[in-house]
């Protein structure tokens, strides 16, 4: 089934072509309050040019395993300070290779797996 766009109701392929739809886990550093303190997609749309990401949806977000009762990061708990954010991306066709390697250079990207039943490269 074609996902339509947000904004006109119209499956993306068709209007840009085949495209390709990826699952992205991204490391999201927080403050000691377990607050994000950067948004890791903005990493990846740096080096992004226009029209390779043609639709982006945030999936959820995972807290630091750190935190505790308090809703506070102790001290010693830097190390365990790093939650998740999930996105799905929906990339141009024949755009692949600029998502991938934009995530590879963000340094923020965790895992990154293709949901249409191809492999993803390294």
């Amino acid at each position: 089934m074609r996902k339509p766009t947000k904004r006109s109701g119209v499956p993306m392929d068709l209007i840009y072509g085949m495209s390709h739809r990826y699952r992205v886990t991204f490391m999201e550093r927080t403050n000691q309050g377990g607050v994000p303190s950067e948004k890791p997609p903005d990493y990846v749309e740096i080096d992004l040019a226009p029209g390779v990401v043609l639709d982006r949806t945030f999936l959820e977000r995972t807290e630091p395993q750190a935190e505790h009762v308090e809703g506070r990061l102790e001290e010693d708990d830097d190390f365990l300070s790093i939650g998740s954010e999930t996105w799905d991306y929906e990339v141009a066709d024949g755009r692949t290779g600029e998502f991938l390697a934009a995530l590879r250079n963000s340094q923020m990207a965790i895992e990154c797996v293709s949901l249409d039943n191809e492999p993803t490269p390294p």
